[in-house]
């Protein structure tokens, strides 16, 4: 055998011993995210619940189990890119939490028997119906350590298919569940791989690990509640063309003086609601009203993130006055509240909040925002209707019944993408049909 020599030459000499010391099995790292600060204050909020609702073609016999088929086998895939919802909510010994794992998605499929997409579409449809057609209802982000942390539920329609989705809250906010929905749609469609990948890194938002002391169950942090338990609740869809859209805003921008800043749509449409809203309590001219947004902090961060990170990285901004102000006042005082609230939660405010709930962690309830308050968890910029799956745009966009509260609003732009915006509300019985009456609300005149 040709060795090499200790002088380094070449030549015949004995045989190299190699002896091997040890070996291993090399496998991927599991899949593992530490939820950040931003992520812990919906631990105890419910799975966000999202219900499209999708047309059949007339003739289309197999249309339901061909499209759950190929929804079913594009999901995985969505699964293995967006591994976070695949995973399980895990607490280590330091009390902090995590994302592990690949367990997977729960998918049930349903049928409702002489339901149409017409009859789910419309902007009364009843909630006990709704809770039949989207998974996890009263079900408590927390239980993310014990189930999935995203469900699905595919249910034949006689015209059509609806696609019930909960995904757990703690681990994503609504611009993450619009990145994953149009995502699955585009791979459902052929597509080989997302066209905007997500941003699994949440370290770039936070690092700071918090320990949370989490309850029991559901029912445990809910006794906790000072103000105890929920009231019945009413939901409406007020759907607004884009003509009385330009209305509100213009209304509210009409008396600025030259030079000022203009209010936005959502800043006019919202305050607009806010007025509403009060007028239909009943408020008295002392009684303070808040108003919640819960503003998407990813552009307000220094440095900013990109639009694909993908968790929460959402605070809830609160303006309160008395409701003799607000409703003594024009429309650009609503406004301009709301526009000075938004503008002031820059980089500085968001990260004061993240050290304030670090210092003291804390389990929230939705009655924590006073029982006065209208709240907008959602956006009318999500392309709600661009998740097509290969077989059209969904008919109607709604919530399901988790997370709502006493003025609780989902705002989604318009099917037709002009610049209509629908107005998802929940209220109490009697307020709701003041409202539902209320001529300078509708703008019907």
């Amino acid at each position: 055998m040709a060795v090499v020599e200790e002088n380094g030459s070449r030549g015949e000499a004995a045989a190299v011993t190699v002896t091997v010391t040890g070996s291993r099995t090399v496998a991927p790292a599991k899949n593992r995210c530490t939820l950040a600060t931003f992520d812990l204050p919906y631990i105890t909020f419910y799975y966000n619940q999202k219900l499209l609702l999708y047309r059949a073609a007339p003739d289309s016999f197999s249309f339901f189990p061909d499209a759950v088929a190929r929804m079913t086998a594009s999901l995985a895939d969505a699964l293995r890119v967006f591994f976070p919802l695949a995973g399980r909510i895990r607490q280590d010994a330091d009390g902090a939490l995590s994302v592990e794992g690949d367990e997977g998605a729960e998918v049930f499929e349903a049928e409702a028997m002489g339901v149409s997409v017409d009859d789910l579409a419309g902007g009364d449809c009843g909630e006990t119906i709704m809770q039949d057609l989207v998974p996890y209802t009263g079900v408590m982000n927390l239980e993310g350590l014990r189930r999935p942390l995203l469900a699905v539920q595919f249910t034949k329609l006689v015209d059509g298919l609806a696609v019930g989705c909960a995904f757990n809250h703690a681990v994503l906010d609504g611009t993450s569940t619009w990145h994953f929905m149009t995502s699955w749609a585009e791979l459902c469609r052929g597509a080989g791989h997302p066209s905007l990948p997500p941003v699994h890194d949440r370290s770039l938002a936070r690092s700071v690990r918090v320990r949370l002391e989490l309850p029991a169950s559901a029912e445990a942090h809910e006794k906790t509640d000072p103000n105890g338990p929920k009231k019945a609740l009413v939901a409406r869809v007020f759907s607004f063309p884009e003509a009385t859209v330009g209305r509100i805003k213009a209304a509210a921008n009409a008396a600025l003086p030259p030079g000022a800043k203009p209010f936005s749509t959502f800043q006019s449409l919202a305050a607009h609601i806010w007025r509403a809203v009060s007028r239909a309590r009943g408020l008295g001219p002392a009684d303070i009203t808040a108003f919640a947004v819960f503003a998407d902090c990813r552009g307000r961060l220094d440095p900013p993130l990109p639009p694909a990170y993908f968790g929460n990285l959402i605070q809830a901004v609160f303006t309160g006055v008395p409701a003799g102000m607000l409703l003594g006042g024009p429309p650009e005082l609503a406004a301009g509240l709301l526009q000075k609230a938004i503008d002031e939660h820059d980089a500085a405010a968001v990260t004061r909040r993240l050290e304030e709930y670090e210092a003291a962690p804390k389990l929230f309830h939705y009655s924590d925002a006073g029982p006065n308050c209208v709240a907008v968890g959602s956006s009318p910029r999500f392309k709600v209707y661009d998740v097509d799956f290969g077989f059209g745009r969904p008919e109607r966009v709604r919530s399901g019944g988790n997370n709502r509260f006493d003025g609780m609003v989902y705002l989604y732009p318009g099917r037709g993408g002009d610049g209509a915006i629908d107005v998802e509300l929940a209220l109490q019985p009697e307020p709701m049909e003041k409202l539902h009456k209320d001529a300078d609300f509708l703008l019907l005149i």
